[in-house]
């Protein structure tokens, strides 16, 4: 069987140790040398960074995300084992580890040493298709003539050069498509390589859940467990027709997927289209100071992200969630794009007040769209009031101030409410 060793990069046909440096750490599969799609998601990557930059959070649990009235963005994998999950209220997560370190998320950070990561993928393939600042698929096809060695060869020492360079770790899925190279990443985390062969497809999924399928969210799986539908094996016995009919367009993917059909080609094109952070509050409220407080903390973050990703809006939209779980979306488009938070907040915060009414709310919402690259944005948009220009420049103080001596250097009142 062809095997590769993740230690010395050795390719045999035998399973087993590495008959060249007797490390166990070998990949074993019978396409292991044809499969050319992958996907790379790096182990809870900011927790992962917060950790190399402080060897004394090794043995600890740490979550990232806000205070009391945020949610968990992600968690090292002891935090993990104590039942902490990424989206989870923050109070909760609290409740279940009390003795977790929280930090507040460093995007910039973050959004650099991604950047480096998207360098090295960069190195082996231009097909390079990014989904989030921890994630992203490649094609290899046509790329062994350049490198002299197979895909799954390359992949093994993309992901040793990302830990000898940058002291991470990642988890690789190799398949023939990118709906399976998406499941294969995530079946043996932390720092794991797994193949889905084209062979093994059918027999793969037929058993497994219907939450595997990237896309399909709690509300969704509801309504596909009304009909019956619980696994791929109940998806199969469906018509595509009858499929399409219950279920739209996601009724014609879910009948290709449950096949193990995935038609999208990796493109490295595709541009982000929104940047945006919400976060479900502890108790329902109508109390504007308290939404005003979360919607300030919400726009510094989108904020954050847009300055990490170079990127700058002109949509500014508010989201709001009420207590009967119905959901309200305004929206403002500025003359001219900005990354800055004081704008975003300033441009949504009449929307919530005018949408206090449909309250009391559960979960609030800010971002942006209209995106494009801040260098190309010649000039802040007009303002107003007097002092637009003054806070401007505070807030890219602000910044730097931040970026030298950590988020926590400087708290804006507002966001104390």
């Amino acid at each position: 069987m062809p095997s590769l060793c993740r230690k010395c990069f050795n390719t045999f046909n035998e399973k087993g140790r590495c008959p060249r440096c007797s490390s166990p750490f070998v990949v074993s599969h019978n396409e292991l040398f044809n499969l050319n799609i992958a996907h790379m998601d790096c182990d809870a990557f900011y927790a992962s960074v917060e950790k190399r930059n402080n060897p004394e959070l090794a043995d600890k649990p740490v979550i990232i995300g806000g205070g009391k009235r945020g949610v968990v963005s992600t968690a090292c994998y002891i935090a993990r084992i104590r039942g902490i999950k990424s989206a989870m209220p923050m109070f909760k997560a609290l409740e279940k580890c009390p003795d977790a370190v929280v930090i507040r998320p460093r995007m910039k950070l973050y959004a650099d040493i991604s950047h480096q990561i998207r360098e090295m993928m960069n190195d082996i393939t231009p097909l390079v298709e990014p989904l989030s600042l921890d994630e992203a698929f490649m094609d290899l096809s046509g790329t062994q003539k350049l490198h002299g060695v197979p895909p799954a060869v390359m992949l093994a020492k993309l992901m040793d050069r990302i830990y000898e360079k940058l002291g991470l770790t990642g988890s690789i899925g190799l398949s023939h498509n990118k709906f399976l190279a998406k499941i294969a990443s995530d079946l043996d985390k932390p720092n794991g390589y797994s193949i889905i062969g084209e062979a093994e497809t059918d027999s793969f999924l037929r058993d497994k859940s219907i939450r595997l399928i990237w896309g399909v969210g709690v509300s969704m799986q509801q309504s596909l467990e009304k009909a019956g539908i619980r696994t791929f094996c109940d998806l199969l016995r469906w018509d595509r027709k009858e499929l399409v009919k219950k279920f739209g367009s996601m009724g014609d993917r879910l009948w290709f997927l449950a096949r193990g059909q995935d038609r999208r080609v990796v493109s490295n094109s595709d541009r982000i289209k929104s940047i945006s952070n919400e976060m479900t509050l502890i108790e329902n409220t109508n109390d504007l100071r308290v939404l005003e407080g979360n919607l300030w903390r919400l726009c510094e973050k989108v904020s954050s992200r847009a300055k990490a990703k170079g990127l700058a809006g002109t949509i500014m939209i508010l989201k709001l969630k009420s207590s009967k779980h119905k959901l309200i979306t305004r929206r403002v488009t500025l003359r001219d794009p900005t990354q800055l938070a004081d704008i975003l907040f300033r441009s949504t915060f009449p929307l919530l007040k005018s949408s206090i009414v449909n309250g009391p709310f559960r979960l609030v919402g800010a971002g942006m769209s209209g995106l494009c690259l801040a260098s190309q944005t010649e000039r802040e948009p007009e303002l107003i009031d007097d002092g637009a220009v003054n806070r401007i420049k505070v807030e890219r103080v602000t910044d730097e101030i931040r970026e030298k001596f950590g988020d926590e250097a400087m708290i804006k009142g507002r966001s104390l409410l």
